[in-house]
This record gives C-alpha cells, sequence and structure tokens, in this order.
C-alpha cells in the first residue's frame, strides 16, 4: 500500500507498506475460529477412542500460530521516503526506525530495473550505493510507486526550474 502527502510546495512523504488482508481483529476471529473447529473435531475423536488426534490438533494448532505470527511480523515492514528540494531520506523499519538513509537529492537519482525475472527493482542511487525501496510491494504497487516517486521528482524538478535567482 502507498501513500503521498505533500507536506507543500517542496517536500513529500511516501509511505510504503506490505498489502494486508487480515488486520487488528480480523486476526484474532480468525485464528479463534480455526482452533476452535480443529480442536473441537479432534476433542470429539479423543472421546471415540481416537488418543493420538488431540495431540497433533495441538501440534496443528501451534504450527498454524507460528506461520500466522511471522506472516503478521512480515507484514508490519513499513518504509518512509522523504523527498524534498534539498534531500531524500530512507526510512526502513517495523515499529522504530531500524535503518534510515539521507542525501542531497542534487547526488541522488531513483533508478528503475529488472531483475533476471524481469521483476521490477526500484532503488535510489548516490555516491555508489544503491537503497532498494517497495521491495516486499507487488508488481501493480511496484508501477504505481514508480509513477508517484517520478512525478514527485519531475514536480520538484520543474519547481527548481520556475525559482528566480539571488
Amino acid at each position: 500500500m502507498i501513500s503521498i502527502q505533500k507536506i507543500n510546495e517542496e517536500e513529500f512523504i511516501v509511505s510504503v507498506k506490505p498489502n494486508s488482508s487480515l488486520v487488528g481483529k480480523n486476526r484474532i476471529l480468525f485464528l479463534f475460529s480455526i482452533s476452535f473447529v480443529c480442536i473441537g473435531i479432534a476433542s470429539i475423536f479423543f472421546f471415540f477412542g481416537a488418543l493420538l488426534i488431540l495431540p497433533f490438533a495441538g501440534l496443528e494448532i501451534g504450527v498454524l500460530f507460528l506461520a500466522f505470527y511471522l506472516n503478521f511480523k512480515w507484514s508490519a515492514k513499513r518504509e518512509k521516503i522523504y523527498i524534498s528540494q534539498e534531500l531524500v531520506t530512507v526510512q526502513k523499519g517495523r515499529d522504530k526506525i531500524d535503518y534510515e538513509w539521507k542525501e542531497f537529492r542534487t547526488f541522488t537519482s531513483f533508478l528503475v530495473n529488472k531483475d533476471i525475472n524481469q521483476i521490477l527493482q526500484l532503488s535510489f542511487r548516490s555516491k555508489g550505493q544503491d537503497i532498494q525501496v517497495g521491495a516486499f510491494l507487488n508488481e501493480e504497487d511496484k508501477h504505481l510507486l514508480k509513477d508517484e516517486i517520478s512525478e514527485i521528482i519531475e514536480d520538484l524538478n520543474l519547481l527548481k526550474k520556475s525559482a528566480p535567482f539571488g
């Protein structure tokens, strides 16, 4: 998911996060309903004498919770891209900023490449260092991100050209 915030004529914030179909209370409700059905069926078999069904149902629920936990942790990724007339800043993290990259916009270029599998890769380059953005997005969202960032850069370049010297 991509959201653009225009602070003023010369500053933009692009927020990027993975798409997530389950959020908030719906996650808990979904996991509870699957657990309830699985444990309910396993309990019925347990009472009819199939003793090993219940421990394996518990193991299945444990694996399910682990898989969903890892997926929810992955979907908590966030990237913020600050683009202004002077600076480009990329911040990455989950709940807090784990990585931050700042560079003057004059020395920064926005690169659009495709890898060997024809998957779009977006990055900022400065001084020989590439900072990839939106790696977790699907192809449609990557194209949208590319278009939005390109439009912001064009707007800032036009604004710079029309500014009076002095």
